[in-house]
C-alpha cells in the first residue's frame, strides 16, 4: 500500500527502527528516537544497496517520490545512483573546482619537473589564473571565458600567456580521463595569442642551436658509418654559432 502523509504524520517511535514502504524500493525509515528518514533500496552489479534521500518533514513525500524516480531513471541508463549523489556532492564542495584539479595536476607531474618549472608553472596560476576561474567548477568553464583570462595576460606579456595557455590545457586534459570533463575548453586558443617578439626569439636562438647541435653530434656518435668528410662538414657547423664564435659542449 502507498503511503500517504496522514500515515507518515502519525508513525510513532519503537523500541525497533520501521521500514514504511511505499512501492518501488521507496521507503521511509522510522528510528527508535523518532528520526524519519528517506530511504531508497535497489541493486546494482549484483549487489545489494541503500541510498538515503533526505529526511523527512524537510523532504516531503512528493519530494522523495520524485527523488526515487530520477535515482530509478539512472539505473535504468545502467549508472549508479549513489555515485550520482557523489558527483553532486563533490561539485558542491568544490572538488572539481578548476585550481584543485590544476593542483592534483601539479602534484603528479611535479615530481618529474626542476624546481624553478614548478615554481614557475604555481606562480603564473596563482598570480594570473586561479583569481579569475580557480573557484569555477571545471566543467563549467567555456572556451570564451578561458580566452577572456589568457587576452588579459597577453596584453602585458604573450609568453607568459603562453605558458599560462600550456598549463591550463594540461590541466584541462588532465580532467578528462577521470570523467570530470568531456571536451577541453583549451583546444585551439594559442593560436588567438600573439606570438613572441623576434627579439625575444633571437635571445633564445644559442640556447636552440647548441641543443639542436647536440643531438646531430650525439646521432653522428652512434651512427654505424658516417662519411668523413660528411662529418667534418657537420662538426664544423655545429661548432660555430651565426656570428661564427665557436660553441663549447
Amino acid at each position: 500500500m502507498k503511503l500517504t502523509n496522514i500515515t507518515i504524520s502519525k508513525a510513532k517511535p519503537t523500541e525497533k527502527t520501521q521500514k514504511l514502504f511505499d512501492g518501488g524500493g521507496l521507503f521511509l525509515e522510522v528510528t527508535p528516537k523518532g528520526a524519519k528518514r528517506w530511504r531508497f533500496k535497489y541493486r546494482f552489479g549484483g549487489k545489494e544497496k541503500l541510498l538515503a534521500l533526505g529526511v523527512f518533514p524537510e523532504i516531503s513525500l512528493k519530494d522523495a517520490r520524485a527523488r526515487h524516480q530520477e535515482a530509478r531513471k539512472h539505473l535504468a541508463q545502467g549508472i549508479d545512483p549513489s555515485e550520482v549523489k557523489k558527483v553532486i556532492k563533490s561539485n558542491l564542495a568544490g572538488e572539481h573546482s578548476f585550481k584543485n584539479i590544476a593542483l592534483e595536476w601539479i602534484a603528479l607531474k611535479s615530481p618529474g619537473w626542476s624546481p624553478s618549472h614548478r615554481e614557475k608553472t604555481l606562480t603564473i596560476l596563482e598570480k594570473d589564473i586561479f583569481p579569475f576561474i580557480g573557484d569555477r567548477q571545471i566543467d563549467e568553464i567555456t572556451s570564451a571565458e578561458l580566452l577572456i583570462v589568457l587576452k588579459r595576460i597577453d596584453s602585458r606579456s604573450s609568453a607568459t600567456a603562453r605558458k599560462a595557455y600550456s598549463s591550463c590545457k594540461q590541466v584541462f586534459s588532465h580532467a578528462i580521463p577521470s570523467g570530470k570533463i568531456v571536451v577541453s575548453p583549451a583546444e585551439g586558443l594559442h593560436i588567438i595569442l600573439r606570438r613572441e617578439s623576434s627579439s625575444t626569439w633571437q635571445r633564445q636562438q644559442p640556447r636552440r642551436k647548441r641543443r639542436d647541435c647536440c643531438e646531430l653530434l650525439t646521432v653522428i656518435t652512434e651512427a654505424s658509418f658516417v662519411p668523413p668528410q660528411l662529418e667534418m662538414d657537420n662538426l664544423a657547423v655545429c661548432s660555430k654559432d651565426s656570428e661564427g664564435a665557436v660553441l663549447s659542449f
